[in-house]
């Protein structure tokens, strides 16, 4: 199947942005495309989104970067098996979003995006310094971008050593307004949530105290979390973040790290967690990514991997509804001002030389107003009336 893009997209678009939308459905990914939700929303975007079965896809993908590493040349297959487009207008500058490096076979069905873009950027994410050497054949094709963006920056030395390119570190990011529990000043009724990757320790505590109080606690049940829709997905998680009063957030794969993974990167849960006004608790890498980015008190109050006195932690923390406040509206204002997709975008075209957009300019205001807004408010007492957690509540 092939298919000609320009000819249905706008006229007008500076951007050709290719997304992995309609190929993969991973809960995972849907934080990369609502960055692209916001992009298409803060500049002028043609999209890109290749359909084929993504059940089907999973098998293509799987045998095409493995038969890019057996022939040693990735530009020899495609992932997408018949299926290409053909672009027959310019764009300022082609943009994809890497979550895995085994997305960039999907290039190969993509024709013309090198001789009618005058930029190309790539953020490749995820990528783990372990990893890079099993990866060399797939890396290649980045020879053929302008910019590389890693949110991963202890694997950047060692990407840029490889395929020879201008390679920038740039954090995760998040959508701070929606995200952002103002100007409604939402009542934060789920006490505690745990999403992703946990200790079975802290885990247990929680589901102990569950039984022993009138606590709300909500965690992961399945495992391979795959989404029917990245939006409904998206609107769900983004609502439960904003009414939670404690988040448990730890450093990427913070199970995994030590002698067999010393690296420490931070994930995207700190800036979700943060961008919501939860107060969250866990164990952050220790990394200049963390201390640059989150660099204001109580960001994070550190607990143990292993926390099975997380009763009293939060019992203590209760105790202190000043202080409450105070890291909420901090974690709150430093994300609108710091921590919005449209910085992120703005440092991408800012590289690559491209004006920022007036829709860009337009979020940035409405952020800051909304920075204003949490700053003069009071921020409502957490707890019902009926809701009361002792400090002996952990013993």
């Amino acid at each position: 199947m092939s298919e000609n893009i320009a000819s249905s997209l706008g006229e007008a678009s500076r951007v050709l942005l290719v997304s992995m939308r309609n190929l993969k459905f991973h809960v995972s990914r849907s934080g990369s495309y609502e960055f692209e939700d916001v992009i298409c929303n803060c500049d002028t975007v043609d999209l890109v989104t290749p359909h084929f079965n993504p059940t089907l896809f999973k098998v293509t993908n799987t045998l095409a970067n493995s038969a890019a590493k057996l022939f040693k040349n990735g530009k020899l297959v495609k992932s997408l098996v018949n299926y290409k487009f053909k672009l027959d207008k310019e764009y300022d500058l082609f943009f994809i979003f890497c979550q895995s490096i085994q997305d960039i076979l999907i290039l190969n069905s993509i024709q013309g995006w090198q001789e009618k873009c005058r930029y190309a950027v790539c953020w490749l994410d995820k990528i783990w310094a372990k990893d890079v050497d099993n990866w060399l054949v797939q890396l290649q094709l980045l020879k053929d971008f302008d910019y590389i963006f890693m949110n991963f920056s202890s694997s950047l030395d060692q990407v840029a050593d490889i395929i020879q390119r201008p390679c920038y570190s740039i954090p995760y990011g998040v959508d701070a307004i929606k995200f952002c529990a103002y100007p409604e000043n939402l009542y934060r009724c789920i006490d505690v949530l745990n999403i992703g990757r946990r200790s079975k320790v802290t885990h247990d505590a929680l589901q102990e105290l569950v039984e022993r109080e009138k606590l709300f606690y909500i965690y992961d049940t399945i495992k391979d979390l795959y989404m029917l829709d990245y939006r409904y997905h998206r609107n769900l998680y983004t609502n439960f973040v904003k009414r939670t009063r404690y988040m448990i957030v730890n450093k990427a794969k913070f199970d995994l790290t030590g002698k067999n993974n010393p690296q420490e990167e931070v994930g995207p849960r700190f800036f979700e967690g943060a961008a919501g006004g939860t107060i969250m608790l866990g164990v952050p890498p220790k990394c200049e990514d963390f201390t640059k980015n989150f660099d204001w008190s109580d960001a994070v109050i550190e607990i143990p991997f292993d926390c099975s006195n997380i009763a009293d932690i939060i019992a203590d923390l209760n105790t202190e509804p000043e202080r409450q406040e105070r890291i909420r509206k901090n974690n709150t204002v430093n994300s609108l001002l710091k921590h919005d997709w449209v910085y992120r975008w703005e440092a991408i075209l800012t590289a690559v030389g491209l004006d920022s957009t007036p829709q860009m300019i337009e979020r940035k205001a409405r952020l800051r107003d909304l920075a204003q807004i949490v700053n003069t408010s009071a921020i409502s007492h957490p707890d019902p009336p009926s809701y009361r957690l002792s400090v002996s509540g952990g013993n």
